[in-house]
């Protein structure tokens, strides 16, 4: 499917700013500034396996069905429920202080997460 496979980040914008405005302190946001976070996604039609490993840190897995209520889990460890939709080919969620959409763009994930008006934008490229 469209979404799965193995992907590196290559480029990021916004970074420090989308931390802070989400209340990180800078001691966490100089940790995880410059890592390589490999993101991995298994997509059986609708339903999805969505893994983000952070070197040195922690390891999240989220799987969702799109349009089912799922539990899910942020970086920091925090568990919520959301609904996850599929809008124009973008996964869109509702995460507890953001929104988050991500696409496959010319190969590569393109992911984007918001938060007061500030757009963290991270684009991985295809590994596997």
């Amino acid at each position: 499917m469209a979404f799965t496979g193995k992907y590196e980040i290559e480029s990021d914008s916004n970074y420090d700013e989308f931390m802070k405005r989400l209340g990180l302190p800078s001691d966490r946001i100089e940790k995880g500034r410059n890592l390589k976070t490999i993101s991995e996604v298994q997509q059986d039609g609708q339903t999805f396996t969505w893994s983000q490993n952070y070197p040195g840190g922690p390891s999240i897995t989220n799987n969702f069905t799109i349009g089912k209520e799922c539990d899910m889990e942020t970086v920091m460890g925090k568990k919520f429920k959301a609904t996850v939709q599929m809008e124009g080919g973008k996964v869109v969620v509702n995460f507890p202080h953001y929104n988050y959409t991500a696409e496959i763009a010319d190969g590569k994930l393109v992911e984007i997460s918001t938060v007061a008006g500030v757009s963290y934008e991270r684009v991985s490229k295809r590994l596997a």
